[in-house]
């Protein structure tokens, strides 16, 4: 609660993440999203009688590095259970998922604030578990007609539920959140996180917390499903804490009241609301109990240690480092560090090759990823390595070539797939010696007195005109060297 608002905003996420494995969890379908419908599928995520499952290992073992990238406490005994619940595309009609002994618990997740300061605050995150999919309803949403379909190809795939504690107060932290959290699995290479494919869905928890006439209320806790981005996270957290006030306003009505019970709303990003569903769930109301047709799991702390040595360096390490190594303002490392961990390792080589990171992080911000954005390629398919580019900046940095030719050199080495040295060939860039320019800068001085006796009055602006005309009829020449040249040269006259 702050002076701005007269309620404090409570929101926890449920996430739902797909791991990238190539089977499903309990059998040997393959896990693809895109075939046709219901032609992924068999007896054991059909729900077919008889059928026994098996459990995938390379699961277990991205869902345990993604807990430890969450700094959970991995239990070294876990188990299965049944969530029992009947639904259209739970052909089962019940889920094999975890429920008192989860494979992790007691995490967090550190997030920034809106300026970028690094580590800003620390979620909680309460248990990270593993679970298998649902199916997926097919309805007719041009037409508006009562045509559903299910697709179970989607039933078995491996997911993560990552459920935080209630520790977001508002929509903005939430997007925050959400996009570490993203970052941090695609940097642990357990999925891609394709929103639009649902290999990435959130759901999210949000109530009010209200002090009236010095008494504390709250409002009933609100679950809300069906957002496909994070932008629609935010703004059904927006929306819906305001209709939640609105309503409190209008009657009162607190968690705890006879006949208030929690609530699952279902969110229309194109009306912009938020709309009622069902009462929501409770535990108890799954009737869990432990799956009699999968063995516990066990782990060894050996093996614990295993995977955590073998997490690599994580975001929010990788942002301290680049700070403290290489002298980066923090907006500058939170770019390159967003880009992804390949991005970051080209970031490390070029600035080896030149000694200098901010420069290396000025090329790749301003030419690198403006190509890998226009092309619609990532790092891996740039035509031009870290070693050739640092070649041509060290180019530059000893004033053989100015920037703006600089420039054109990678765009000739990026287009036509030239070395460095072909490029300046092709472009017909060869190096003018000292006593060229010199002679050229006394020819510009000769045939300009205004500007040589404006410079000597202290108008050292006016050089700018002499450094045109130079480049205009030697585009070799330096810049800088012409300046420097011109206004040496005009002071002995």
């Amino acid at each position: 609660m702050n002076d701005l608002t007269p309620y404090t905003t409570i929101i926890g996420l449920e996430v739902h993440v797909q791991l990238s494995t190539r089977s499903k969890l309990f059998c040997r379908c393959e896990n693809r999203y895109g075939a046709e419908p219901n032609t992924l599928t068999c007896p054991v995520c059909a729900g077919l009688p008889g059928a026994l499952p098996v459990m995938n290992r390379k699961a277990y073992e991205l869902s345990v590095r993604a807990a430890l990238g969450l700094h959970c406490e991995i239990p070294l005994f876990t188990k299965w259970d049944r969530k029992n619940y009947f639904y259209a595309d739970l052909p089962k009609g019940f889920q094999t998922s975890q429920f008192d002994l989860p494979l992790s618990q007691h995490g967090y997740l550190d997030i920034s604030d809106p300026k970028g300061k690094f580590s800003d605050k620390r979620i909680g995150i309460i248990r990270a578990h593993l679970e298998e999919d649902a199916g997926k309803s097919l309805h007719d949403e041009v037409a508006r007609k009562a045509d559903s379909r299910i697709d179970l190809n989607r039933c078995g795939t491996p997911l993560l539920e990552i459920v935080s504690e209630p520790d977001l107060r508002s929509p903005e932290e939430a997007g925050r959140y959400l996009s570490e959290l993203k970052l941090l699995l695609e940097y642990l290479e357990v999925s891609d996180c394709n929103m639009q494919e649902g290999s990435l869905r959130v759901d999210a928890n949000i109530n009010l917390h209200l002090r009236v006439d010095g008494e504390f209320k709250a409002t009933p806790i609100v679950e809300v499903k069906n957002m496909n981005s994070f932008r629609a996270v935010q703004r059904a957290l927006a929306y819906e804490a305001s209709r939640q006030y609105d309503q409190w306003q209008e009657s009162g009505r607190c968690l705890g009241d006879p006949g208030v019970t929690k609530e699952t709303r279902g969110w229309d990003d194109d009306a912009g609301v938020s709309r009622s569903q069902r009462s929501k769930e409770e535990s108890s109301d799954y009737r869990y109990f432990p799956e009699p047709d999968l063995p516990p799991v066990v782990i060894t702390e050996a093996e614990v240690a295993t995977h955590r040595l073998a997490l690599g360096e994580l975001p929010a390490a990788l942002r301290t480092r680049l700070v403290q190594e290489y002298q980066l303002p923090e907006v500058d490392v939170d770019v390159l560090v967003n880009q992804g961990r390949a991005l970051v390792e080209y970031f490390l080589l070029l600035a080896g090759a030149i000694n200098d990171g901010k420069i290396a992080s000025n090329w790749i911000q301003q030419d690198v990823m403006r190509y890998l954005s226009e092309a619609g390629v990532t790092i891996d398919d740039y035509p031009v390595t870290a070693d050739q580019l640092g070649d041509l900046i060290a180019n530059v940095l000893a004033k053989k070539l100015s920037t703006s030719r600089g420039r054109e050199v990678l765009a000739q080495m990026v287009s036509a797939g030239e070395t460095l040295e072909a490029a300046m060939q092709s472009l017909g860039i060869v190096e003018v010696d000292s006593a060229a320019t010199e002679q050229l800068c006394r020819e510009l001085l000769e045939a300009n007195p205004k500007v040589v006796a404006d410079i000597k009055e202290g108008k050292i602006k006016a050089v700018g005109a002499l450094v045109g005309q130079a480049k205009q009829q030697n585009p070799n020449v330096q810049p800088q060297e012409v300046r420097d040249l011109c206004l040496r040269l005009a002071g002995e006259m």
